[in-house]
């Protein structure tokens, strides 16, 4: 008897595998080399150290990936995921950089610390899928795509609206003089009309790299008016080993550890709520057993991260969006695009060149794609209870609330304990606390079988909306 092969694990021929790998790369490569950059100016690392962060980072991000959308016994979710290093980190990191006793090599070892600490409390973590009926994950999942609209917002805009500089050793914001240029919205603008005609009017293969085929057409018409540099791709190395504690023996301080251990309880719950947007979207059942898998890969690639000289990692919430817009589930896409980082990784040159793409160019991709991310909570709401239940009302309504304060006001909690920060600057994280407590008072507690029959219901009824 003939077996049905999932479209989770469909092999794609490699001509199409290829650009759609490519897509998913160059969608969260911005994204991706962030972080070291913020770490390594903060640590004030001379260019040629800042340069290896950033091909250590895309080679993490490669080896992270494989074990997530492959898989090993016990570890990897097997879903198309892309990993990157988490923004969560970023303050915390900020904080140790700025302390002359952890500096980098404490980092280092609060990041190994974390991923052991991962590998440990995943199967306690997926345990909590009980917490998460239909109204709790299709509202994390709609918070999830409001708060990744400002990110594509100021790529659109041409970074972010204030920039940070050193005077004094002291940080000072100053506004950024390109934001809101009208030929960057241009750009941005002309991205977007290319990818909703591609979605319109091409037809399949095409329309799977419209995002793609976007970024490119963006990416020449920049080019040509004389926005896209290439004086980085001319000055860079053809290939560099990218060799583990690269800086030296991490170093393992007490404070530090506590203080990423609690980022990664964070980037776990986060995480939780990504793999079950993914398996709304892709049609994979995500059971306990699959999201324990998926949280202990968080924990593994948290490991790699920092014994190859970078830092804590997540699944990109940014290529789930881009997942709901090609209609393509394959895993092994996000294993090529695993495979692409690992190679710009060695290949600085290469990197160089797709780091070379300006950020309004995938600013017009990424109103589609983050958009996509929010469709896909509100396409789950749909099949709530709303009229018979009028408390789910509630559990939306107040949870979308404390999940916008950190976009609305980003100094709201800036008088409470430091410590908490980690805990309050997230807004899906706080989405997601809220809702979960609300649902348990409004509605009690269910089984996790009761919960995977309430979501599969949720799934198949919203596909008729």
């Amino acid at each position: 008897m003939a077996t049905t092969t999932h479209p989770v694990d469909e092999r794609l021929p490699l001509p199409r595998l290829i650009p759609l790998a490519l897509q998913h790369v160059l969608v969260m490569y911005a994204g991706a080399v962030a972080v070291p950059l913020i770490i390594g100016r903060a640590l004030g690392l001379p260019p040629q150290d800042v340069a290896f962060l950033i091909s250590a980072d895309l080679f993490a991000c490669g080896l992270a990936t494989l074990v997530q959308c492959l898989g090993f016994p016990g570890v990897g979710i097997r879903l198309p995921v892309m990993m990157g290093v988490t923004f969560a980190s970023v303050g915390p990191m900020l904080s140790m950089a700025a302390a002359p006793e952890v500096g980098l090599l404490g980092i280092y070892g609060s990041v190994i610390a974390a991923g052991v600490f991962g590998i440990v409390v995943a199967p306690f973590i997926s345990r909590l899928l009980p917490l998460f009926p239909p109204v709790v994950t299709g509202t994390i999942i709609l918070v999830i795509g409001i708060s990744l609209m400002r990110v594509g917002i100021n790529w659109a805009g041409g970074g972010l609206p204030m920039l940070t500089k050193m005077v004094d050793g002291v940080p000072a914001a100053f506004p950024n003089p390109n934001y809101g240029q009208v030929t960057g919205l241009g750009i941005a603008l002309f991205v977007l009309l290319v990818i909703l005609a591609l979605i319109k009017w091409g037809r399949g293969f095409v329309a799977n790299i419209a995002v793609l085929l976007g970024i490119v057409a963006g990416s020449i018409l920049a080019a040509a008016m004389g926005l896209m540099h290439f004086e980085k791709v001319g000055t860079a190395s053809w290939f560099d080993l990218v060799l583990p504690f690269h800086f030296g023996v991490p170093e393992f301080h007490l404070v530090p550890i506590v203080t990423m251990c609690v980022v990664m309880m964070v980037v776990m719950i986060e995480s939780l709520g990504m793999f079950l947007a993914l398996g709304d979207i892709t049609g994979r059942d995500v059971d306990q057993d699959a999201l324990t898998k998926g949280l202990r890969a968080d924990g593994v690639g948290t490991l790699l991260g920092g014994i190859f000289n970078t830092f804590p990692y997540t699944s990109f919430s940014q290529n789930v969006g881009l997942v709901g817009v090609t209609g393509v589930r394959s895993r092994w896409v996000t294993v090529a695009g695993g495979v692409i980082m690992l190679i710009l990784g060695l290949l600085p040159k290469m990197a160089a060149l797709v780091e070379a793409v300006p950020q309004v160019v995938l600013g017009g991709a990424g109103l589609v794609m983050f958009g996509m991310v929010a469709a896909t909570g509100a396409r789950i709401l749909t099949a709530v209870d709303f009229r018979n239940n009028a408390n789910n009302l509630f559990i939306v309504a107040i949870s979308i609330g404390f999940g916008m304060i950190p976009l609305v006001s980003p100094n709201f909690f800036k008088n409470l304990p430091h410590a908490l920060h980690p805990l309050l600057e997230s807004g899906i994280l706080l989405a997601a606390i809220v809702s979960v407590l609300l649902n348990a008072f409004f509605n009690g507690m269910g089984s996790a079988e009761h919960a995977r029959r309430e979501a599969s219901a949720a799934a198949a009824a919203s596909e008729h909306v």
